[in-house]
């Protein structure tokens, strides 16, 4: 593999167990590739300061409330972060550099701002992956709310987040456990490549949707349908070789896919291009 030397950091940091992976680091590592001479330890002090900042604001009783609390007002009044509403798929909302600097932002990267805060005053939280919309929780026994990053740090609760579902949906929907599963840090940063993924495939970018999907698969190397669409980039961008690895490699898999015979004719047409 011949890795940038941001492909390699992050390949590097995600060899570590799960609970080890710095996701700042690594989300930075990401942004890397796109910005080249991102000075990651000026974004880790921007981060250091601001914990920093809210550690001096806490209150004696620090009851997960009130600190809470103290981070929003931190965070979206006193620093003004915000969900970027307006331009919600700018690539800029998913490189970790840009939401701090720009203080704007998607939910899982703005998320990530207030996780990383908040581990650095040792107010345990941890990531939400609920269909459609990013949350955080307290990390704490008994504590059922919900903080939403992305619209101010509104703190809900369980019903809350059952009727944004049906929103989301515009029908009922009966909330389901794994709906507010906590995410592991491998696959938060696989949800942010997603993110980079599709938008950079709305824009038909294809080097850079193929190197999201290279590092997904860093992540996950067993995801089939993204073995899929790496292929079908590479058929796409010229590289035949490869292309034919990744889609005979996805057929082996899974033979039965439902693209199974689209697959096949691509594999034939490829055969004759040799």
């Amino acid at each position: 593999m011949n890795f940038s030397s941001a492909r390699q950091y992050f390949y590097q940091e995600i060899q570590q167990s799960d609970e080890q992976i710095d996701l700042a680091k690594a989300a930075l590592y990401i942004a890397q590739e796109e910005y080249p001479k991102l000075d990651l330890e000026e974004y880790l002090n921007a981060l250091d300061t601001m914990a920093w900042e809210v550690q001096e604001r806490l209150p004696d009783s620090r009851y997960p409330l009130r600190i809470v609390q103290t981070i929003n007002q931190y965070l979206y009044d006193d620093l003004k972060f915000s969900g970027n509403k307006i331009d919600y798929y700018d690539p800029r909302n998913s490189f970790f550099n840009d939401v701090i600097d720009r203080r704007l932002g998607i939910p899982i990267t703005l998320a990530l701002v207030y996780l990383e805060v908040a581990r650095r005053i040792d107010f345990p939280m941890v990531g939400i992956g609920m269909p459609g919309h990013f949350l955080i929780r307290p990390d704490i026994p008994d504590i059922e709310i919900f903080v939403d990053a992305f619209n101010g740090g509104e703190i809900i609760f369980t019903q809350d987040c059952e009727e944004r579902l049906s929103q989301l949906y515009q029908q009922p929907v009966t909330l389901q456990p794994e709906f507010l599963a906590v995410v592991s840090n491998r696959q938060f940063l696989a949800r942010m490549l997603t993110n980079l993924k599709f938008i950079y495939l709305k824009q038909q970018e294809l080097e850079k949707t193929l190197a999201a999907v290279e590092r997904i698969l860093l992540l996950f190397p067993g995801l089939t349908l993204e073995l899929r669409d790496r292929g079908l980039i590479y058929y796409q961008l010229g590289y035949y070789p490869q292309a034919v690895d990744d889609l005979q490699n996805y057929l082996a898999k899974v033979p039965d896919a439902e693209d199974a015979s689209v697959i096949r004719r691509l594999l034939t047409e490829l055969g004759k291009d040799k």
